[in-house]
């Protein structure tokens, strides 16, 4: 199984999710953001770090890069896509996921390891996971508060779009302790936390964030 890992300008964890990668048991496939085509892959993840044109909006401008006019007609199409900070951001964006981040409340930039809570886990990248499970991931953002309108947010709530929560806490500000939401079919997930660095408990504060990468690729080989 090959899972693609796109690389912006800027883009600091796209090592450290190849890896995650790895460590789930697929290829990881380095896709640059000035790619015209995915390279076959059987899924996608947009990693954490930074892109060109945050200065105007995050994700803003990367939403327009080479690689993200395959991605976007792919992943409506059913290509399972993961995009973690940064890429939770561009997803938005590009409008596979509903909603925006914005900045953190007290405009701090956030870093610490946070317990969350797992609402859905029926995703392509939850699946190995419980419903309410509570995992221990690292956050670390400036631009990380989820907002929607309040019809967006109950739309989200009725149709289970919500797939992770911070709990004991809400670190940003973000609306109903959002850490976390999915397109409608499922495939396409957007994370503010970094599962990437809670791989092993060697380098990482768990290992609990592996289940996304061992969850799409049990989706794929489904």
């Amino acid at each position: 199984m090959r899972i693609g890992v796109v690389t912006f300008p800027g883009s600091l964890d796209d090592r450290d999710a190849a890896r995650a990668v790895r460590a789930a048991g697929a290829e990881p496939v380095a896709l640059w953001h000035g790619d015209r085509e995915l390279r076959g892959v059987d899924a996608v993840i947009l990693p954490g770090g930074f892109s060109y044109g945050d200065y105007l909006r995050c994700g803003a401008i990367a939403r327009f890069a080479p690689v993200m006019g395959e991605l976007v007609p792919a992943a409506r199409a059913g290509l399972p896509v993961l995009g973690i900070c940064n890429g939770f951001q561009i997803l938005c964006e590009a409008h596979l996921l509903p909603g925006a981040l914005t900045r953190n409340a007290g405009l701090t930039f956030i870093t610490r390891d946070l317990r969350l809570r797992v609402e859905n886990a029926r995703t392509a990248w939850t699946r190995r996971y419980s419903s309410g499970q509570q995992i221990v991931v690292p956050l670390k953002s400036g631009e990380g508060a989820y907002a929607a309108d309040p019809g967006t947010l109950a739309d989200l709530e009725a149709s289970r779009q919500v797939v992770i929560r911070y709990t004991g806490g809400n670190p940003n500000g973000s609306a109903a302790d959002i850490a976390g939401v999915c397109n409608a079919e499922g495939n396409v997930v957007g994370l503010m936390p970094h599962p990437e660095h809670a791989v092993d408990p060697l380098t990482g504060p768990s290992s609990d964030g592996l289940g996304f990468f061992a969850s799409v690729v049990a989706a794929v080989a489904a």
